[in-house]
């Protein structure tokens, strides 16, 4: 059976207790990982993973992704020391690079991806072992470093596994020779996660080790609704439209006709209004919809879950749309197991 992991949104402090809440009743309906980012301007997801790894006993807590350059490396794995210390072998350190033209606009290019997130890994990684690291990249100077709170004096270990959000494969490639785990996108076909599995496998092949021990996960939009299956595809159709319009990384795996992607960018801006997008979802069918997104009635999104299973995802990652996620999560979920899932 495979793994389930759960996104939970964080959104102003008013609504942390809620997202507790949900991880707490996912917990207790038997998921693996709650999985948290910061994708856009909406603040930092560290005082909700604390809160979520103090109000729960056994679920792993992950982020998906936090844009890696955001951080000084030292401040970054020491934040995943302390979510060890609090959690022991509860935390997984998600990364990824913030998209265009977001990044740029706060001065952080994403330029280099590939050489960024190795010198990223590799310092983090050695500081977790215990060591003592120096290192002068081109995105990360450290001379001389290592945690020192006091149980740290023997080199103490922190359990804390580093995946990637990879989107393109020469970054999917990358994770297979240097992380622990991906958490591969949504809104891509099960052929996209075909083409993932072949290049972790090359990646892996460069270290000189096999994926036995490589987690692979991957995040599923979906919504259900067996009384309106319409209003279900209709909630991942208009996230769909919103991320052709604005991502451009995720829809050139998408499968999306260029000219349907030339005439939606046309029609959202970025920021853009929940009306603009509304309008341009107009232009998307639901077959193309139903391709890349676990939607319609439960069924439906239990058969598109298993596709990704079938092609090598151990862990479906659902991504709940339309507001209602702990009851499309609860839907989702307790049928995939009766499915054997």
């Amino acid at each position: 059976m495979v793994r389930w992991g759960l996104v939970s949104g964080g959104g102003d402090g008013a609504q942390f207790a809620d997202a507790v809440k949900t991880a707490q009743a996912a917990e207790d309906l038997g998921f693996d990982t709650i999985w948290m980012g910061e994708g856009r301007l909406m603040g930092s997801i560290v005082p909700l993973m604390t809160m979520v790894l103090e109000h729960t006993d056994r679920l792993k807590v992950g982020t998906s992704v936090l844009p890696y350059r955001t951080r000084n490396v030292s401040l970054l794995a020491g934040t995943f020391k302390t979510f060890d210390e609090m959690a022991p072998g509860r935390a997984i350190m998600g990364l990824g690079a913030w998209w265009e033209p977001l990044a740029s606009r706060v001065g952080l290019p994403n330029a280099k991806p590939l050489k960024a997130m190795r010198e990223i890994i590799t310092v983090s990684k050695r500081l977790l072992a215990g060591e003592t690291v120096t290192f002068h990249g081109e995105f990360v100077h450290v001379t001389d470093i290592r945690f020192d709170s006091p149980h740290d004096d023997e080199g103490r270990v922190y359990d804390v596994p580093i995946y990637t959000g990879p989107v393109r494969f020469k970054m999917v490639e990358l994770s297979g020779e240097i992380a622990d785990g991906v958490a591969l996108d949504f809104l891509v076909p099960p052929s996209y996660t075909v083409a993932a599995r072949e290049a972790l496998e090359r990646g892996a092949a460069k270290a000189g080790r096999t994926l036995d021990d490589f987690g692979i996960a991957q995040l599923v939009s979906c919504a259900v609704d067996d009384l309106d299956p319409q209003q279900a595809i209709d909630e991942c159709k208009f996230f769909l439209t919103q991320y052709i319009a604005q991502q451009p990384h995720i829809t050139e795996f998408s499968g999306a006709d260029p000219e349907l992607v030339d005439q939606i960018q046309k029609l959202v801006p970025w920021p853009a209004t929940a009306s603009q997008v509304k309008e341009a979802m107009r232009l998307v069918s639901n077959e193309f919809t139903q391709s890349v997104c676990a939607c319609g009635t439960t069924s439906d999104a239990i058969e598109k879950i298993r596709e990704y299973v079938e092609v090598g995802v151990q862990e479906p990652i659902l991504v709940p749309r339309g507001g209602r996620d702990l009851e499309t999560a609860t839907a989702i979920f307790e049928k995939g197991r009766l499915a054997g899932l």
